[in-house]
């Protein structure tokens, strides 16, 4: 559904985006992730058709996007920071979006409007900010588009409200092989909801992959040894993205295949072996370290 190949993008002779690609199946949910100022406003944006990169090709539903109407017509693309028509209720805009999208669903939208509860009669510039962000949920779920593009969507949302959204849109994924991507600081959240994954560093794609694949390709342990086994691991082959010391236990991240992984660590004779959870917030924290990047910068 998004085809996005080798795609570079600069502003004032700053490279913004460099030589990224990725894509997008039908009916799947595409997390892009990154440091801040990493480029993926930038990279969401050109997919949009709001930006044109400078090289490279991107696709979207077989066709390229720029300048492409009838593309437009069947994306949303939800940005981290929201605009409305300042003297529109939420009505009016509901009848803008109409005259917009052919696919506008005006029954859908009503059932999302008694499902969120939302006054149509009131200016959507007098709502907080976490009910505005309801109002472009509602607006965009009511479009049925095939390709759903959001930039921190669920920021400004409470618990209950992010729930119902997530299933709206996993709804949307199982019944219309909606295509989705979106990026977000909330790592647990990307990792509730999203079926791939894609790291972006300083513009560049560091890794890509499916988040079930990429969870069996790093590994938490924790382990203990008697005598020379910590110095014999310290000299080995492992991949190790990260070691901490806790009491007489160490704590490692290790990169590779699991079997190999374990079966190594046996050899140094432990007397304590067990392989722990790990999310996806720790993975990005270790692969984002073992670039260089400070710790502290990674989270918000």
């Amino acid at each position: 559904m998004i085809e996005v190949s080798g795609i570079n993008k600069a502003f004032r002779k700053n490279d913004i985006i460099r030589d990224v690609s990725f894509s997008v199946k039908r009916g799947s949910i595409y997390g892009l992730l990154g440091s801040n100022g990493a480029g993926k406003t930038t990279i969401m944006r050109m997919i949009a058709g709001i930006l044109r990169q400078d090289t490279g090709s991107i696709f979207v539903l077989e066709q390229e996007v720029d300048e492409n109407v009838s593309i437009k017509q069947r994306m949303v693309f939800i940005p981290d920071v929201l605009y409305f028509l300042p003297q529109y209720t939420m009505r009016q805009l509901a009848n803008y979006y109409a005259s917009f999208y052919d696919n506008w669903d005006e029954e859908r939208y009503k059932n999302l409007i008694g499902l969120f509860h939302i006054d149509e009669k009131k200016k959507v510039s007098h709502f907080s900010k976490g009910l505005q962000r309801q109002v472009v949920f509602i607006l965009s779920l009511s479009v049925k588009p095939n390709v759903l593009i959001l930039d921190e969507p669920f920021d400004g949302l409470d618990a209950v409200v992010r729930k119902k959204v997530r299933s709206l849109i996993i709804q949307d994924v199982a019944e219309r092989d909606m295509s989705v991507l979106l990026s977000s600081h909330n790592l647990r959240e990307v990792e509730e909801i999203c079926d791939h994954v894609g790291i972006l560093h300083q513009g560049e794609v560091l890794l890509e992959r499916d988040l079930d694949e990429l969870k069996e390709d790093v590994h938490k342990v924790q382990v203990a040894f008697k005598d020379s086994g910590e110095r014999l691991l310290a000299a080995s082959d492992l991949k190790i993205l990260y070691k901490e010391k806790r009491g007489s236990v160490l704590l490692l991240i290790v990169k590779g295949d699991e079997r190999k992984v374990m079966n190594e660590i046996e050899k140094f004779g432990p007397v304590l072996m067990d392989r722990l959870p790990l999310t996806l917030e720790e993975i990005f924290i270790y692969e984002m370290e073992g670039v260089g990047y400070a710790i502290e910068n990674i989270l918000v």
